[in-house]
């Protein structure tokens, strides 16, 4: 039996969790790479707990990393085959991380990079209860086909991209927004001008502002 998902973590501020705000890393990184953004957000977010799991497997691409599955770009299905796969894993450790806390999934927010946004995107919107919000930075939205017979939910959704990503292309965004129209869903969207595949400021901050939104109601004052 496999090792649970485990990672760096950041406690509230105010000691007594609210919210918890999940960062699930790249292809090739690991959760050290993604819980640095909690720092900068736990003075907006003095309530929430962050958390930033270790994918399950080291990566075939980068021996010092992690990976969600493994991209080989030989076969067409595997980016659904490796969502699927990974998908138990990353739930059991979102009850028992939700559970630590005493919450319901209304007071998550799920927040991926790349890879780490095609498992945010795919467990988020199948999960029983709706996330408070999922945020996906430069990722996809995996087999957007299976979607409307699947989804278990409308939660807030918000997709941020480069424009000038050479890893995944903008179009991703696009696509992915039109594959959660046509599944009676809506999100929200940012353009990054002038970045490759990474997040800059701009990104960040909007970001970190949707999150507070949808999991306080409040509007922050960045």
């Amino acid at each position: 039996m496999a090792a649970p998902l485990d990672g760096p973590r950041l406690p509230p501020i105010a000691g007594v969790a609210k919210q918890l705000v999940v960062f699930l890393h790249g292809y090739g990184a690991d959760g050290r790479d993604l819980i640095d953004i909690g720092e900068e957000w736990r003075a907006w977010l003095p309530d929430a707990a962050f958390v930033a799991p270790h994918a399950p497997d080291p990566c075939d691409g980068a021996p010092m990393g992690r990976q969600w599955f493994p991209l080989t770009m030989r076969d067409p299905h595997e980016r659904w085959t490796g969502v699927v796969g990974a998908r138990p894993a990353l739930d059991a450790f979102l009850d028992a991380e939700l559970a630590r806390w005493g919450l319901d999934d209304s007071k998550l927010a799920l927040v991926g990079f790349s890879q780490g946004t095609m498992m945010a995107l795919h467990t988020g919107l199948r999960r029983p209860r709706a996330p408070g919000a999922i945020v996906g930075f430069s990722g996809m939205l995996v087999s957007p086909e299976h979607l409307a017979a699947e989804a278990t939910g409308a939660p807030p959704v918000l997709l941020v991209h480069g424009d000038q990503d050479p890893v995944i292309p903008v179009q991703a965004l696009f696509m992915g927004a039109v594959g959660l129209a046509k599944a009676q869903l809506s999100c929200q969207w940012h353009l990054s001008f002038g970045v490759e595949h990474g997040i800059d400021g701009e990104g960040l901050r909007h970001a970190g502002q949707f999150v507070v939104q949808s999991l306080t109601g409040r509007t922050p004052g960045f």
